[in-house]
């Protein structure tokens, strides 16, 4: 596969009903973004110990269960060109935001500037990731921060089939707003499926002005089989 088609693919996504989607619900599920092909040979990447600079099982830090690995630079060339494609088209959308919060923070449109930012804050580790659920496997409700300098959009990729090679395992979102309850989507993305959605918090316009709604995700509990996602995170983590 070609490193250049991966890029174009993106590219060619329709953008506006993606930044729509972004803008009025946190998320957009985005289907058949990656062939079955490009899928087997990611989760092929799980077992290749030389491109992760960590293992986390989840157990053992009561994020839920199951496991998953940090990639270490540099990136497998479908990572890299991944996040650098995605990156291009969401840096509008963030900055959308930032203006609409009144948050004076503005995002660079080269993927490599915003790195090098998060190296000027001692953010030099890789942070895409893939992750690994069996049966009973799932992941606590949380956000991907890593430090004080985020991207505050992020994508996950399904790289196996529901219903086929697991059943449950949905990918869960929630959506606090000030005084109020929070608000649960629960997603089934399909075999090559990207979600993209709100990092930490996103914009929602109120009777007196936008205001911010935190929001969280996670995985619901497997009932059978096995799920690998991966996901793709724009700003680098402290070691």
């Amino acid at each position: 596969m070609k490193a250049e088609t991966v890029e174009n693919n993106i590219l060619a996504l329709d953008w506006n009903a993606i930044a729509e989607a972004l803008h009025t619900k946190g998320y957009a599920l985005v289907p058949n973004v990656l062939t079955e092909t490009q899928c087997n040979d990611i989760t092929k990447h799980y077992d290749q110990d030389d491109l992760f600079r960590k293992k986390v099982v989840m157990e053992r830090h009561r994020f839920g269960k199951g496991e998953y690995k940090y990639f270490t630079y540099p990136l497998p060339p479908i990572i890299q060109q991944l996040r650098e494609a995605l990156y291009t088209p969401l840096t509008k959308i963030a900055n959308a935001w930032m203006q609409a919060l009144k948050i004076d923070v503005r995002y660079p449109e080269a993927h490599e500037t915003l790195r090098q930012q998060c190296h000027e804050n001692g953010q030099k580790e890789a942070t895409p990731l893939l992750l690994k659920y069996g049966p009973g496997g799932f992941n606590t409700l949380h956000q991907d921060l890593y430090g004080d300098h985020y991207f505050p959009i992020q994508a996950v990729f399904n790289l196996t089939a529901p219903d086929i090679d697991f059943t449950g395992g949905e990918f869960v979102l929630t959506q606090q707003v000030p005084r109020a309850q929070s608000k649960a989507i629960v997603l089934n993305p399909q075999k090559g499926d990207m979600v993209v959605f709100a990092t930490n918090f996103r914009p929602i316009l109120g009777t007196r002005g936008y205001y911010r709604a935190n929001m969280r995700h996670g995985v619901s509990e497997l009932k059978s089989g096995e799920r690998y996602t991966l996901g793709i995170i724009f700003h680098d983590a402290k070691s």
